[in-house]
């Protein structure tokens, strides 16, 4: 029977977070994070292979995307990952596992640095950590830099969503349909909406601040502690391959994962069934 999905929208102190969830209420719960430009729906087919495996699966939408609220400030992942933890407090999960892709990832990374008595594991895919102290290696992604700027991009883009977005669908996977057009229709819904795009290059307009703060981490001597599953998607289609893996070993000392044949950044959905499949193996084996 597939999992039926419950809407919710719960307030955290400065935001009202829309979240999905699947699964039996008493199970094991797992936060699943989603990236730029996408929402929740990202993990629509990933979720109810979780759940029949008897986990509670959490999707929200990030601060600022989706159909969450959009706060002025504080799109820094610190911020953000504290967001995170106030959602999970509210629903009752005082420990729980993490998995993540694209920004969910630094928002992960600050989760674990954060809460590491509440985050037991994670598993992130095609994400590094900025500011590991490794080479910051953007593998051609020139919007970086763009959707920094101040103003121009909202300038560029306003009227013009539908067309920018489905851009990078197209651009980052393994093939320009890697990504359904029915999800691509929803994405291009969330981030019309007032304030959405805008919530959305604040994530990139605060990477500096990222990047000291996951310096200082380092600097400090800190490191992760709790297992990690990190996968990379094929550097010949646009994923970032092993340096996703390189990456958070520079800050984590229980680091496996590698390489996802066959498909590029979009890794979640490109291949619903690896990314479950690799999550429940991962975590069996941290029990069994």
């Amino acid at each position: 029977m597939p999992a039926r999905f419950e809407h919710a929208c719960i307030a955290v102190s400065r935001a009202t977070l829309h979240c999905v969830s699947a699964g039996p209420a008493d199970g094991a719960p797992l936060l699943l994070l989603h990236g730029w430009p996408q929402t929740w729906f990202m993990w629509r087919d990933v979720m109810p292979l979780l759940a029949a495996a008897g986990y509670r699966v959490i999707a929200p939408d990030l601060t600022g995307l989706g159909d969450s609220t959009r706060p002025e400030d504080g799109y820094d992942k610190a911020t953000i990952a504290r967001d995170m933890a106030e959602l999970m407090t509210a629903l009752g999960h005082e420990q729980f596992g993490v998995v993540a892709h694209d920004w969910g990832g630094p928002v992960a990374f600050f989760l674990a640095a954060q809460f590491p008595q509440r985050v037991q594991a994670m598993a992130v895919f095609d994400a590094p950590v900025l500011g590991d102290g490794g080479p910051i290696e953007h593998h051609g992604r020139w919007h970086f830099g763009f959707h920094a700027l101040p103003g121009l991009p909202e300038a560029l883009t306003a009227g013009r969503e539908d067309t920018y977005l489905r851009f990078f669908f197209r651009f980052a996977g393994a093939s320009q349909d890697a990504i359904a057009e029915a999800a691509q229709a929803e994405y291009v819904r969330a981030y019309c909406q007032p304030g959405a795009m805008t919530a959305g290059f604040n994530y990139y307009r605060a990477v500096p601040q990222d990047i000291g703060a996951v310096t200082a981490f380092r600097e400090s001597g800190q490191r992760l502690a709790m297992p990690l599953l990190i996968y990379g998607g094929d550097p010949a289609t646009r994923g970032r391959g092993m340096t996703a893996l390189e990456s958070w070993a520079r800050v984590a000392d229980n680091v496996s994962g590698g390489v996802a044949e066959n498909c590029g950044h979009w890794i979640p959905e490109e291949r619903p069934d690896f990314v479950a499949g690799e999550v429940l193996r991962f975590l069996a084996g941290l029990t069994g």
